[in-house]
């Protein structure tokens, strides 16, 4: 059975701001939500195919949803950028209303060794994968707070777990730094709004062959084909994560392959 939209499925009439959506896990779960019947804003630098030297774009990804009869906006932002951030937000509820789901998933990411790391780069890096889902919450829980309804999903990495000692690192010690951030951040914010009807949680997904995972080298040929994690795995993950009861499922930090066997789901194809 070929992927279609559901315009009364599991997220009918929500508003979701997915970032870093242009392709990869982004752009799947950005798919995956359109097509339980959600207005998704999907957001990312790259507007056009060829504005990036990976391929994808917003463009694209909103074309796919809108021609198979779902409801998306493309919106640019660098994340690194406040007045980006503030403007994301802001044309998500001009198009559609309140946001009721920000996915953040956008990342900016160099392996260098500490020694050789520059502070631009670093400032860069904890700008958008610390402090712009920091400023993003920020933005959207004054009206979920309203609503007492909402929900905060933000994307980790097995780097968030402290390597060992002998292990042969890539450069990965600013990378890691985040996502540990971003962990704590998610457990925290959790439980300052539990009592306001709104979930927040982290999920990794695994070693997800993505543009970018590839880019960096994370998967190569020798890479075992069992180690490698399909992105509609991460998607179906991500999907689980942002409906049902908050004061249930709130201030979790899990894996795309853990919540699949939890709650017994089958991954859907995504839209071609």
């Amino acid at each position: 059975m070929s992927a279609t939209i559901n315009q009364n499925g599991l997220l009918a009439g929500k508003v979701a701001v997915v970032t870093g959506a242009s392709r990869g896990i982004g752009e799947a779960i950005a798919i995956r939500y359109a097509m339980e019947g959600a207005k998704v804003v999907v957001s990312a630098r790259t507007v056009n195919e060829g504005d990036h030297v990976l391929p994808g774009s917003i463009n694209e990804v909103v074309k796919r949803i809108n021609d198979a009869g779902g409801s998306a906006l493309a919106v640019r932002a660098d994340l690194g950028q406040e007045e980006h951030r503030v403007h994301l937000i802001e044309a998500a509820e001009e198009a559609f209303g309140a946001v009721d789901i920000l996915v953040n998933n956008a990342a900016v990411t160099y392996f260098i060794a500490v020694t050789e790391f520059s502070e631009k780069r670093y400032k860069l890096m904890m700008e958008v994968q610390v402090y712009g889902p920091f400023h993003l919450a920020q933005l959207v829980l004054g009206k979920m707070r309203e609503r007492k309804s909402g929900w905060i999903l933000n994307v980790s990495s097995g780097a968030a777990q402290h390597p060992a000692k002998e292990a042969a690192g890539r450069g990965g010690t600013v990378y890691g730094m985040c996502k540990a951030a971003l962990e704590r951040f998610t457990t925290g914010l959790a439980a300052e709004v539990y009592q306001d009807g709104i979930g927040v949680n982290v999920i990794s997904p695994g070693l997800v062959a993505t543009p970018g995972v590839l880019h960096h080298k994370l998967v190569t040929d020798q890479t075992p084909k069992e180690r490698i994690t399909p992105v509609e795995n991460m998607a179906e993950a991500c999907l689980r994560l942002v409906y049902g009861d908050p004061a249930s499922m709130t201030g979790i930090i899990t894996h795309a392959k853990d919540v699949l066997a939890e709650y017994d789901l089958e991954p859907a194809e995504l839209l071609a």
